[in-house]
């Protein structure tokens, strides 16, 4: 992808989250754009960080390990946060490569993330992943288990800052991102990751603080 091409992209995700905002009385810098860059190589990530992007989200553990470091060690201010399904015995090199998590869905999980974080001294910002449209072949947690496992992250003094959910395919997101964002204001959370690119304007006018854009600044994957 050119850098004119990336740049091109890149402004206009930030001019549908800028609408999205300015609809709900928001303002727009409240919104984190995650660059979701799984399945593309470093060649096809550098014009978009030339372009200014720096939040980054990859699926895989061993993938982002793969390609993250060298590019960090050309640009400084890259974050990474880990967007996809995670199992407990990666959660040691996921605390070690990311700076956030936005798939906490099961006890064995918050109990493995505490235990690295404590081992490694860093504490990551989690989103608990909800299975906002109890569809059975997703990941996510239960929305009748949210309680009890957002009890053992506090008791595990894991930091969970949001929740994040991907709501069903086919169907108008509006409501399950509404659903999301009052679940997360009764339980006191203030971050929602929510949004990719068919539904970015959706999810940032319901108030996603984070939004996983892929497709829209990558093209489709192969």
């Amino acid at each position: 992808m050119p850098n004119d091409d990336a740049a091109g992209r890149l402004a206009a995700i930030h001019s549908t989250i800028a609408y999205g905002c300015k609809l709900a009385g928001r303002d727009a810098s409240d919104v984190t754009l995650i660059a979701v860059s799984k399945m593309h190589d470093a060649d096809a990530i550098r014009p978009l960080i030339a372009a200014g992007q720096r939040v980054f989200g990859e699926n895989r553990v061993q993938e982002a390990a793969d390609k993250w470091p060298a590019l960090r060690e050309e640009t400084a201010g890259i974050a990474l946060h880990l967007v996809g399904q995670l199992q407990s015995n990666k959660a040691a090199d996921a605390v070690a490569l990311f700076d956030a998590i936005h798939s906490v869905d099961r006890p064995s999980l918050v109990s493995a993330l505490a235990r690295a974080m404590d081992a490694q001294d860093r504490r990551l910002p989690c989103f608990v992943q909800v299975n906002i449209g109890d569809e059975p072949q997703k990941g996510g947690c239960p929305v009748a288990d949210l309680p009890a496992l957002l009890s053992d992250a506090r008791a595990a003094n894991l930091p969970v800052v949001g929740l994040m959910c991907v709501p069903p395919a086919d169907l108008e997101p509006a409501p399950y991102f509404a659903l999301l964002a009052k679940i997360a204001r009764d339980e006191g959370l203030g971050q929602l990751s929510m949004g990719m690119s068919g539904d970015l304007e959706t999810a940032v006018r319901i108030g996603a603080t984070h939004v996983r854009v892929g497709t829209a600044l990558f093209g489709a994957r192969a």
